[in-house]
């Protein structure tokens, strides 16, 4: 029997280290994993408190496709607190993580066969969820030379090598680099794709966790739902939710059909305990418990920065937001992948190598989750110190 060429899309690499690590902390070995993007805390415990009510009292049967009015009214009022901006809860739609509200989103806007462009280095799985729908996925190159940034004079350049886009994802904080375009480039980009007709996804998921006062939350697109635009959110990163499988988006109107349709027959609706419990996330204590693991997260960011002379890691990313670290270790290594090997080999610490998330140029670059916490970072560096 066939398997389908849809599903002829790499898995992550990195997963086999983290494979790998957990095989070896299962014999004993004390492993030191700064390679997955998961918060260590976990849900505040307002939401968990929530949780353990609903569960021994709630009703958590189906809610609507696009998620329980409750929860997308209090996603409304969060658009209104960062960002003065009035949502309709009814272009609001919840989703299974943001993974879901991606192939809902690719699917509700692109063909099989249409161009849909990345920045790169970026998140793999944009690239892997669009080759698997059919799209043709057009890779912009923004490395170092860029800043890691994506502009509009690269967008119009890679237009005209290409003659066409449908599509563009961009990611602002951005993983694995951390790096954030501020308002007057989320602007510029937005404009840009309304006037070329092209539909921008803007993925904001590590918004909150930004370093500079100036520029918290983050510059959305919402602004831009209105020509078009689409805009991704979760609660797995600022809110540390990862396995309650959360997310949303907010539609322009063309496409409040089109994802209610797709995500009745998908999914029927998200986790409807998640979804309940996380009203509370937008409770003052859970907006509360989400910044002071930021806080923790910048410390554990200055820990790094200053420690990287010592391993000679000489080159890395502006790690503006997020909770990475995007590196280039040349200097130390001519191979990332079997970098990462060594290292664990010799240290125990994990690290994610960064042919992940650049197929071009990541492998020379590895990238540091520094969400595993401040005493976890810090032990980590000193074997590698060591090393």
């Amino acid at each position: 029997m066939k398997v389908a060429k849809r599903a002829r899309v790499p898995s992550f690499s990195v997963m086999d280290i983290v494979a790998e690590a957990a095989s070896r902390r299962a014999s004993g070995q004390d492993i030191v994993s700064l390679c997955v993007g998961e918060p260590v805390s976990g849900a505040s415990e307002v939401v968990r408190a929530r949780a353990q009510q609903l569960l021994a009292s709630g009703d958590l049967g189906y809610t609507d496709p696009l998620g329980a009015l409750a929860l997308r009214s209090e996603i409304a009022g969060h658009y209104r607190r960062w960002y003065d901006a009035h949502v309709d809860p009814a272009q609001i739609a919840v989703t299974t993580g943001s993974s879901g509200a991606f192939m809902v989103a690719f699917l509700a806007a692109f063909d099989a066969g249409d161009v849909v462009a990345v920045a790169r280095p970026g998140y793999p799985a944009y690239r892997n969820i669009l080759n698997a729908l059919g799209c043709e996925v057009l890779d912009i190159a923004c490395g170092p030379d860029h800043d890691f940034r994506l502009t509009t004079d690269l967008l119009d350049a890679a237009l005209r090598g290409r003659g066409r886009m449908d599509g563009l994802v961009v990611a602002s904080p951005a993983n694995p680099t951390g790096t954030m375009l501020d308002a007057a480039e989320v602007a510029a980009i937005t404009s840009w794709c309304e006037n070329h007709g092209v539909r921008l996804i803007s993925d904001e998921i590590y918004h909150g966790i930004v370093y500079d006062p100036a520029r918290w939350p983050g510059a959305s697109a919402v602004e831009a739902v209105g020509g078009g635009a689409i805009v991704i959110n979760s609660f797995s990163k600022y809110w540390a939710m990862t396995g309650w499988r959360l997310g949303w988006m907010i539609l322009p109107p063309d496409l409040v059909t089109a994802a209610d349709a797709l995500t009745s027959n998908i999914a029927l609706c998200p986790p409807s305990l998640a979804q309940f419990a996380a009203v509370a996330a937008f409770s003052d204590e859970g907006y509360g418990a989400a910044q002071r693991e930021v806080e923790r997260y910048a410390r554990t960011r200055e820990i790094m920065l200053e420690a990287l002379p010592s391993i000679g890691w000489k080159r890395v990313a502006p790690p503006d937001g997020a909770f990475y670290l995007y590196a280039d270790i040349s200097d130390v290594a001519d191979d990332a992948t079997q970098y990462c090997r060594d290292v664990l080999d010799r240290t125990g610490v994990a690290l994610a190598p960064g042919g992940d998330f650049d197929p071009v140029d990541g492998g020379k670059h590895v990238r540091v989750s520094l969400a595993a916490g401040e005493n976890r970072v810090a032990e980590a560096l000193s074997r590698l110190r060591e090393r």
